[in-house]
Order: structure tokens, then C-alpha cells, then sequence
């Protein structure tokens, strides 16, 4: 098992962050700074096949471990985007224990499941057998399923049992806009999230969630939620540029006021 899936399993805490811009060029800086994980974001941003190919790539020039939000949980885009070589997928919209029951074994080789080559980046590209294959296939691949409608609250039981679940993360700005509300820190969703919270303790799943309010991490790391996808590369961009704007217009006030 790679080092993130049982790091996962083990419940420890872990960073990752997603990314909005197709360009590989992105993903190859973000890989630079130690992330546990990236979040190639295909749900929200648009990334074709030749996008995911050439950022899973330069994921993987620096041995950063890398998943995929993918767009639709169709048979052809998983394998697709595992077949590059992505560490894992994320699943949007999970609404049913049938639903992801049918997305894990398309993650996976085996009867009626992922289709196999060897041809792959996943594969070597032929330098690795079948068994070993098969073996990095079952060791490496995690599977994340998103709970952010109001269906799945009913069926969530019946979701974590579902053999081959790694986590379920927390779409919290969905579920709040499911829950009829504006503010993800509302008191309903607060107890939504909790609910999900203590139904995945009680069959031993690991917990994902993304917070805008980075003063309320201590409060889940304690109520030992795992992964954290927080941020983004736009939302690091535009933080920089925005913090270097202030600090050259308090350079400039500074300069005008010696002046006078």
C-alpha cells in the first residue's frame, strides 16, 4: 500500500489542494512545495484528455501524489484518468451504495471491471507484469467518494460499507446549497457534517472535507476528519497578487507621508 492510502487509512491528517488551471505548468510548481496530495479538478475546470495526460506527468516528475476529481463516473473516464497514472479519483455526487459499488470496480482490474493494458503510464509502459500490475493496481489506487447531496444522507450506511472505499470527503459547499442555506458554517450544516462525521466513525471510514475557514481546522482535526483539500492555485494566486498590492500601497503611503 503507498504511503498516502495508508496514511489515510490510518486516519492521519493530510493537505492537498485543488487544481483550476489545465496547464501543466501549474501542477508541475504546485508539485514542488510537499503536498500530500494534488486535486486535478475535472468536475469544475476544463480539463480535456491531453490536459489530465500532461499534468499527471509533471505530477509525477516530482513523485507527487496526484488524484482526479473526475467530471462523471462513466467507466471510460476512470479508466482514462488511471491509465495515466493518477494515484486516485475522486468521485463527485456519490448518492448510493449501487452507485459506487459500480465506480469501484471500474477503479479496479478484475471481472467486468478496469480494462487492462500494459502499455500504460500506470503500467511502465510495459516494463511491468500482470501480477505486478494487478499489484500496484490494488495497493496504490484510492477511491474518494464526495457526499454532498441530501439522497445520500439516507444512504450512508449502506455507502461505507462498501468494500474498496477509502474516504468519504465532505462537499461542503454543495451540501449547503442542498440545504437551502448560504453559509457553510449555518447551524444545519454544521450538524449535516457531523452526522456524516460520526456514521463513517461507526464503520471505521476515513473523512475528507474542504473548510474556507481555515481558524476551524483544529476543531475537525480533532474530531478526527483526515484529509483536507483546501485552496487552490487560483486562490494562491490571487492572494499573492493581492497581498503584494497592499504591501507596495503601504510602501507608497509611507513614502508620500516622509515626504510631507
Amino acid at each position: 500500500m503507498n504511503n498516502f492510502k495508508q496514511r489515510l487509512s490510518d486516519k492521519q491528517p493530510l493537505l492537498g489542494t485543488f487544481i483550476k488551471t489545465p496547464h501543466h505548468h501549474n501542477t508541475e510548481v504546485m508539485s514542488t512545495l510537499g503536498f500530500d496530495t494534488l486535486c486535478l479538478d475535472a468536475e469544475h475546470a476544463p480539463f480535456d484528455r491531453g490536459d489530465l495526460d500532461r499534468c499527471i506527468l509533471a505530477a509525477k516528475a516530482h513523485q507527487q501524489h496526484v488524484v482526479v476529481r473526475i467530471a462523471n463516473d462513466s467507466h471510460d473516464s476512470i479508466l482514462n484518468i488511471l491509465d495515466l497514472g493518477a494515484d486516485g479519483v475522486v468521485v463527485p455526487h456519490v448518492k448510493s451504495a449501487s452507485q459506487l459499488e459500480r465506480v469501484i470496480k471500474s477503479c479496479y482490474f478484475g471481472h467486468n471491471g478496469r480494462g487492462y493494458a500494459g502499455s500504460t503510464r500506470m503500467a511502465g509502459y510495459t516494463t511491468r507484469n500482470i501480477l505486478q500490475n494487478i499489484e500496484h493496481n490494488r495497493s496504490n489506487t484510492t477511491i474518494i467518494a464526495q457526499i454532498e447531496d441530501l439522497d445520500a444522507l439516507h444512504e450512508l450506511s449502506d455507502i461505507c460499507q462498501v468494500d474498496g472505499l477509502d474516504c468519504l470527503f465532505i462537499g461542503r459547499m454543495d451540501l449547503t446549497v442542498a440545504l437551502g442555506e448560504t453559509d457553510p458554517s449555518a447551524g444545519i450544516v454544521i450538524k449535516t457534517i457531523q452526522q456524516i462525521i460520526d456514521v463513517a466513525q461507526q464503520y471505521n471510514v476515513s473523512v475528507g472535507m474542504f473548510v474556507a475557514n481555515l481558524d476551524e481546522l483544529p476543531t475537525w482535526i480533532e474530531k478526527h476528519v483526515s484529509l483536507f483539500l483546501l485552496g487552490s492555485d487560483h486562490s494562491f494566486m490571487l492572494t499573492g497578487a493581492k497581498a503584494l498590492q497592499t504591501r507596495f500601497e503601504k510602501a507608497k503611503d509611507a513614502n508620500s507621508n516622509a515626504a510631507i
